[in-house]
């Protein structure tokens, strides 16, 4: 007899009143037509094992595949954090070598006072991590900043197991993919590579079309609404 087999995966809920509220408030913020002057802007995170060679790859010829040894030697991991403004086809790209509340609030601020600097507020949606709280910019800055940065933006949280529903989840995907698809061993080349990606992908202007609305989601969706009762 073969063992149990166990896999890792979300259950989604059913019937939470949570949920759907800050799905819907999501949804409603991507209904919004582009403003320049309130920029909409996604942002998510995701760690990257670096990754060394112990033996030298053998490089792509016709009628052959490159070809790399099963073995390799870890070096750590990198954290990249993207802002992604979907409707206008830009996004920006960190690669850290943390991902605590200081490099979270770092990251904000380079959002607010270098990339969207003549912004009157920005429209960030993200997921509800721990380290994404304002008290984070109070951790890192002087009260008169963290409260001036606070004041920068509208923060407009995911719900608990829908990270699906932030845009630049999508972006990381593609990053991931084009990019950091290999193996790659130090924070040098990574940001080196990142930034030629985020430079290629803006001149195309790649946009995102999201087509998942509130109606999509109360019929497909349907099992998440609670029951009400006459």
């Amino acid at each position: 007899m073969k063992p149990w087999k166990v896999v890792s995966w979300v259950i989604p809920p059913t019937q939470n009143s949570q949920f759907v509220a800050q799905m819907e408030q999501v949804l409603d913020v991507y209904k919004r037509p582009y403003d320049k002057h309130f920029p909409i802007v996604c942002m998510d995170e995701s760690p990257k094992q670096m990754i060394k060679e112990t033996k030298i790859p053998i490089p792509m010829k016709p009628g052959s595949d490159a070809k790399v040894d099963f073995e390799y030697e870890r070096c750590g991991v990198a954290n990249i954090f993207i802002a992604s403004e979907p409707l206008k086809g830009k996004r920006h790209v960190e690669v850290t070598e943390r991902k605590t509340k200081i490099d979270w609030a770092v990251f904000i601020k380079k959002i607010s006072d270098e990339w969207y600097k003549n912004a009157e507020k920005i429209i960030l949606v993200m997921d509800n991590l721990s380290t994404h709280k304002p008290s984070a910019l109070y951790e890192t800055f002087k009260p008169k900043e963290a409260k001036r940065l606070w004041d920068r933006f509208e923060f407009v949280f995911t719900p608990r197991h829908g990270s699906w529903l932030n845009m630049a989840e999508i972006e990381l995907n593609v990053l991931m993919g084009q990019c950091l698809n290999r193996r790659i061993d130090s924070m040098k080349i990574m940001k080196e590579e990142v930034k030629a990606w985020e430079i290629h992908r803006n001149n195309k202007k790649a946009v995102i079309n999201w087509q998942f609305t509130t109606q999509d989601a109360r019929i497909k969706l349907k099992r998440l609404y609670p029951t009400i009762l006459n």
